[in-house]
């Protein structure tokens, strides 16, 4: 249905373009500004049409769209509908054909620079306690992201080949770039999950340019131990703390002797992989030095019980065992803020159906994430904590308890009640569980359905034919 059909809305429309009257308002302003919005939408060429749905009211449901516990395009309008209504005014249709379509003009590029702006401001902001050894450290995860069975998603992110085509779905390869000291999105890629150059590393390269700098300290599992990515990133500057490979290694008799299972040991340069040209090869040096340290896990319910670690960071005197020990141990915060991304905030399994709608969903949405983890660090700041003993769900049930009343309230009120989320989000603290052990299981059974092992028209038609 067109946007221009009744008189009555083309009377919104005028309305909502005219400056004097009020617009919605995001309530963030100490960590989302609307004038931060407003430059990168004009500096990305958002539509300017004359139409209801301007670039900022558009960006401003599309916000509260996955922040909020309804993602649903209905939701998104009817929040609309009860802010204008708020003022005295209604719309007549809340048809989500025109919501949609305003989304679909939006650029992808304004979630994903406003995301990489937060991730960047938040980190560089950390405050000097919370640095690991005087140094900035970031961890680098990854994870996959499913979205709905379309054409356009399939060409662009394909199923799994072990998958049978109309019954699998679209699956994408994210990697993550965290602040260990805040948990902000720094820098994220998206790509293919099978196929070349799709792994993990090759995002993981992607991001280094913007993502990491000089004295910076990489975190990652085995998976980005690789000597090439050590030898790489010292090179720029950035050293590195990852499990070593399971196919490296680990004799611990070799190597000059920092301390008990504690070695600086070389490396060998290894053959050149397909990915590396000749000349880069060439910059190598035949071999490298790089510290392995065994840390010994006694705490009942961990799986793991040996670590074997490796590094460039060779001085023990400055970087003790026990500081390399306790600094991978918060590698795991990775996996929790990647399920805070995929489960708390849903985005698990995106809702769109072309491949240019799903990046923007997951801007969208780890904008959204920045903005809680911005919360929390300011909360922290103000209140004596660390962000990471902070409730992320905690935050963001804050953040949705008092979205409407930082939305309407006068601005000379909204700093005392903006100290209110403060003191809310920093009296929701993680429980210091250090040995806590759980079975891996789930009491609660699951609904006894089959699973679907056919495309769903095939099984629609075998039950038309059972009948």
């Amino acid at each position: 249905m067109s946007q221009f059909t009744t008189p009555r809305l083309r009377f919104q429309v005028s309305r909502f373009q005219d400056h004097s009257v009020a617009r919605p308002e995001l309530g963030l302003d100490s960590i989302l500004p609307e004038a931060l919005v407003r430059r990168v939408l004009d500096e990305e060429g958002a539509s300017r049409r004359c139409v209801f749905y301007t670039p900022w009211l558009t960006f401003w449901a599309f916000f509260w769209q996955v922040l909020g516990p309804d993602p649903s395009c209905r939701a998104a309008v009817k929040r609309i509908a009860a802010w204008v209504a708020r003022r005295g005014d209604r719309i007549d249709d809340e048809d989500t054909s025109p919501y949609c379509k305003a989304r679909a003009r939006l650029p992808e590029s304004v979630p994903f620079r406003l995301m990489r702006t937060l991730g960047h401001r938040s980190h560089d902001a950390v405050a000097a306690e919370w640095l690991w050894c005087g140094r900035r450290a970031k961890v680098v995860d990854g994870t996959t992201v499913s979205m709905p069975d379309t054409p356009a998603n399939q060409a662009e992110y394909p199923q799994p080949s072990s998958q049978r085509p109309g019954i699998g779905f679209p699956i994408a390869r994210v990697v993550v770039l965290f602040c260990l000291a805040t948990g902000a999105v720094i820098e994220t890629a998206i790509g293919k999950y099978q196929g070349k150059q799709t792994g993990e590393n090759t995002l993981f390269r992607g991001l280094w340019d913007e993502g990491l700098a000089a004295g910076d300290v990489a975190l990652g599992d085995r998976y980005y131990g690789s000597y090439f990515d050590l030898a790489l990133l010292k090179a720029r500057g950035v050293d590195s703390v990852c499990r070593l490979h399971q196919r490296r290694p680990n004799d611990f008799r070799r190597g000059r002797r920092l301390g008990k299972e504690d070695r600086v040991v070389t490396w060998d340069r290894p053959a050149r992989p397909d990915w590396m040209d000749a000349s880069t090869y060439g910059d190598f040096t035949e071999t490298m030095e790089v510290r392995m340290v065994r840390i010994r896990v006694a705490m009942r319910g961990f799986r793991t019980r040996l670590l074997d670690l490796v590094t460039t960071l060779l001085d023990s005197d400055v970087y003790t065992k026990k500081d390399l020990g306790d600094l991978y141990r918060r590698r795991w915060e990775a996996e929790l803020h990647l399920r805070a991304i995929k489960v708390v905030l849903g985005l698990d399994v995106l809702r769109c159906k072309t491949p240019e709608m799903v990046r923007k969903e997951l801007w969208m949405g780890l904008l959204g994430y920045n903005v809680i983890r911005a919360t929390m660090a300011e909360a922290a700041r103000a209140h004596g904590r660390v962000p990471h003993r902070i409730s992320f769900k905690g935050a963001l049930q804050t953040v949705h308890a008092f979205a409407e009343a930082l939305r309407d309230v006068p601005s000379e009120r909204r700093g005392w009640l903006w100290k209110m989320v403060l003191a809310s989000v920093a009296g929701d603290g993680v429980g210091h569980r250090p040995d806590r052990a759980e079975p891996r299981a789930r009491k609660r059974r699951p609904k006894p359905y089959p699973l679907l092992m056919v495309p769903r028209e095939e099984a629609r038609n075998n039950l038309d034919d059972a009948a």
